[in-house]
């Protein structure tokens, strides 16, 4: 599954006598672009096709060391805070990969666009183009640069913004500062969402539609800490108020499922709370939960066991033990594909929920939080409480600013932003989506293992940035300090 760095990605799949004529081909035989349909089949590629959970989980405070387990790289070297040496699929390097592969493709789009004869014909395909090309950007750089500082982004080192097809091997690349590429995704997400247009997909929870556009605005956002704009976007997400309809209903219908069910309901495209989602070629499917470093009984308790509602997380019903201290949650489904018919060997594949009805009013009570606007993000807290507390009861579990005072021992705001932030840890464990807060926050984190050895990542550790890969210094990118 290896990938070509991200100045020859675009163009994987061709075979051509020199490299002008190699680069004069088009990337694949959908890139003879003369009709939006054309140019949509091709945005289905522009979508990051990696999957970023293994090793953001494995960074976590979500992890503890089992003492034996399934062994890997992204997980054993993210676990004691080293640089991960892999490039296979779940790895850093395959992310930046098939991030910038993804940008290609969207670029493309964006030209052909560009250069036909009737471009307002195509203003639902250049909104997703936008949409995709800031998506990827914004996760890179999130993974590979300083968390975005208002005082010192103009300074960071932030990641090459690409807004062209490639037409040359060797070019070289310029990371800008972080400052500059938040410019650039906010441009794309302000030209590009008014364009959505979810009537022109047949199946719009694969593509950017208007819900995930917005939930996408509303995370850029609360990474920039505008959180004015995290409200209004959200609002978006529920422009009739029908926040509670689209949560995944863990402490009703989910509860009585099975453990296959679950597996089956969780990323299905019908699934109401599921905005956006990718498949990708991942292993994370099969062995999140016998990795030695994953979740614990210490650690499932830690997450689990206790809430500000006073009630108990519906999701302890779904915590599986599978063999010695392995613990699975049903969300991660794997969809494995031979190499033919009569092979033993093939590729895994994960559908990954990028966006979700959950994350989207979680990150309005912060923001509303932040605003002072306390009552609202009380309310959105309670709604989400409503649907993952067992047995719920508005009387015995209802969220209030003297419950929140006296469960955290803080004045309401930090009480109010550390009951988020342990909701959105319950809620997206197994996932990797905890890496974002403690990202923001500079969350230290401890590690140990059953050898007494101790790694621990300050809340300024440089180590919190993903390496950049090497080969990607072939284009003058110049790599993280360490």
């Amino acid at each position: 599954m290896k990938k070509l760095s991200l100045y020859t990605a675009v163009f994987l799949a061709i075979t051509a006598s020199s490299c002008k004529k190699f680069l004069e081909q088009p990337p694949d035989n959908r890139a003879e672009l003369h009709t939006p349909e054309q140019v949509s089949r091709l945005l289905g590629t522009a979508y990051p096709q990696a999957n970023y959970m293994g090793f953001f989980e494995s960074a976590s405070d979500n992890v503890a060391d089992k003492g034996a387990g399934t062994i890997e790289n992204f997980n054993v070297d993210v676990y004691k805070f080293s640089d991960v040496q892999d490039d296979q699929q779940d790895s850093p390097e395959y992310y930046w990969n098939a991030c910038y592969t993804a940008i290609a493709a969207a670029n493309l789009a964006l030209e052909t666009i560009a250069n036909a004869p009737d471009p307002d014909a195509y203003r639902a395909q250049k909104g997703e183009a936008l949409l995709a090309r800031a998506y990827a950007h914004f996760m890179l750089v999130t993974t590979f640069a300083e968390t975005y500082n208002p005082t010192t982004a103009s300074s960071d080192p932030g990641i090459p913004y690409v807004t062209v097809p490639e037409k040359v091997v060797f070019k070289d690349y310029e990371r800008k500062t972080v400052a500059y590429v938040y410019e650039m995704i906010e441009k794309d997400i302000l030209t590009g969402l008014p364009l959505i247009d979810d009537k022109s997909y047949s199946v719009p929870r694969y593509h950017f539609n208007r819900a995930a556009a917005n939930a996408f605005a509303a995370r850029f956002y609360l990474f920039k800490r505008d959180y004015q704009q995290v409200v209004q976007y959200v609002n978006q997400v529920f422009p009739t108020n029908n926040a509670a309809s689209m949560l995944r209903p863990w402490n009703t219908a989910y509860k009585n499922m099975t453990y296959q069910e679950l597996f089956a309901a969780y990323a299905r495209a019908t699934e109401p709370a599921n905005l956006l989602l990718t498949e990708t070629a991942s292993w994370w499917g099969r062995n999140y939960y016998t990795l030695r470093y994953a979740l614990t009984a210490r650690k499932r308790d830690e997450i689990l066991f206790y809430n500000v509602t006073g009630g108990d997380w519906a999701f302890q019903n779904h915590v599986y033990t599978v063999g010695t201290d392995n613990y699975l949650i049903p969300k991660i489904n794997e969809h494995f594909v031979r190499n033919n018919v009569n092979a033993n060997i093939g590729v895994g594949y994960v559908v990954v929920p990028l966006f979700t009805a959950e994350e989207a009013l979680l990150n309005r009570a912060e923001a509303n939080t932040y605003l002072n606007a306390t009552t609202a993000a009380i309310n959105d807290l309670n709604t989400y409480a409503s649907t993952r507390i067992d047995d719920y009861s508005l009387s015995a579990h209802r969220i209030t600013p003297q419950k929140v005072q006296a469960f955290y021992g803080t004045n309401l705001q930090t009480g109010l932003i550390l009951t988020v932030l342990d909701f959105k840890r319950a809620e997206f464990v197994q996932e990797g989506m905890r890496w974002l807060d403690i990202l923001r926050y500079r969350i230290p984190i401890t590690h140990t293992t059953s050898e007494g050895d101790i790694f621990t990542l300050p809340g300024d550790d440089p180590r919190r940035l993903f390496q950049i890969p090497e080969a990607a210094t072939v284009a003058g990118i110049e790599q993280n300090p360490r």
